[in-house]
């Protein structure tokens, strides 16, 4: 005789536990304006402290009263801050902060920010600065050459320059949505456990090494797995020592960890800082690398992230994972061809690190959009934050 309870009990058991549903959950609105300025109460995390010297940026407030045009209508940049759900907004002119808000309800000058796939940006900066201390040889190295575990997997034989530029071949389009999702599958093991290495090194190829564009999050995650190898240090160590302390940052940052042991850094999309100290960052690729004179990044590195002279690399030609408006090179988002070299990092749910050198301009945007992407939301901040750049040269 079959007991009443049974199919109460085999519905219990499909029904996703809440660490199977805790990414869906943290990632919606409203909820989300507080979980990404409070990561790390909810994940494992390690400190990427600053040094003793904090030097805070110099200010020179100056009213933002323009407006940009976009849908055929006039917008202020109150209007993008409300249509595009922004937490935190800072600007640079020359160095000095002109522009400073928190329309979040959470955020403030030392809240943290997840800034997501922005991460992917910092790894780069790393590690552009492990090749001018050696720990990296060069960019056509193998990834194999410092993680032997890949040999034999779909990323055998392709080479660092080939992960900078999301050009490995391994995988096949990034979407969050359907069942058969591996970045859900990769954000959900990070979260409760599983194991990031068997998910990624399973990934099969879908294209010949190098030859096209494929938004890859697993891409830029081997690339943070060979920093750690080849510095012999956790990211964030390396981080702290070799960036945030040079820097003068603020405030330290954090990186959030897998949940499984050994922990690693989610180095393709954990990073959290201030908007603030975000900014130094952007600083740093807008001044060739150099931090109030200091070479802290090679200014061929920080040159190398505005265009790469490849053409399935130019805006325009990224395919079905970029939008239209932009290229891509060395873990970064670009925006133009040679007289406009602007360039920003991009996280989901709206995080911007936007940098135009020719202007001397730097703008964090950090957002709590309701979804992963949006094309529309991403289209009107980056038309405003070109406006903003325009109106301040």
């Amino acid at each position: 005789m079959t007991s009443t309870t049974e199919p109460a009990v085999a519905r219990a058991a499909e029904r996703p536990s809440w660490w199977e549903r805790q990414s869906d959950l943290i990632m919606r609105r409203p909820l989300n304006e507080w979980t990404f300025t409070h990561m790390n109460w909810l994940m494992p995390t390690e400190r990427v402290a600053g040094g003793p010297d904090h030097r805070p940026l110099p200010a020179a407030t100056v009213p933002l009263d323009l407006t940009y045009r976009f849908d055929d209508r006039d917008h202020s940049v109150e209007d993008l801050h409300r249509r595009t759900f922004t937490t935190a907004f800072v600007v640079l002119h020359h160095g000095r902060i002109v522009h400073e808000s928190y329309p979040g309800a959470f955020a403030g000058p030392r809240t943290r920010m997840q800034l997501f796939s922005l991460s992917k940006s910092v790894t780069s900066m790393l590690i552009g600065i492990a090749l001018a201390d050696g720990a990296i040889g060069s960019v056509k190295d193998l990834i194999t050459d410092y993680r032997p575990e890949f040999a034999g997997t779909a990323y055998d034989g392709v080479t660092l320059a080939d992960l900078l530029d999301m050009s490995s071949g391994v995988g096949g389009l990034e979407t969050w949505d359907g069942a058969d999702s591996r970045i859900r599958d990769f954000e959900r093991a990070a979260l409760s456990g599983g194991d990031l290495g068997a998910i990624i090194r399973s990934t099969p190829r879908t294209a010949a090494i190098g030859a096209q564009f494929n938004y890859s999050t697993f891409d830029a995650q081997v690339l943070g797995w060979v920093l750690e190898a080849a510095t012999g240090r956790t990211l964030a160590a390396y981080a702290s020592q070799r960036l945030w302390r040079r820097i003068g940052a603020e405030r330290d940052a954090y990186y959030g960890l897998s949940r499984s042991r050994p922990r690693t850094a989610i180095s393709a999309g954990a990073f959290n800082a201030t908007a603030r100290d975000l900014a130094r960052l952007g600083l740093l690729m807008a001044h060739e690398g150099r931090f109030d004179g200091e070479p802290i990044v090679p200014g061929d590195w920080a040159r190398r992230s505005r265009g790469a002279d490849l053409p399935h690399l130019s805006v325009g030609a990224l395919g079905p994972s970029g939008y239209d408006h932009y290229g891509y090179s060395n873990q970064w988002w670009t925006l133009g061809e040679s007289s406009f070299q602007a360039f920003t990092g991009l996280g989901v749910h709206g995080q911007y690190l936007f940098v135009d050198p020719a202007a001397d301009v730097v703008i964090v945007k950090c957002s709590a959009w309701p979804t992963e992407d949006d094309p529309d939301r991403d289209r009107e901040t980056i038309t405003a934050l070109r406006r903003i750049s325009d109106h301040l040269a």
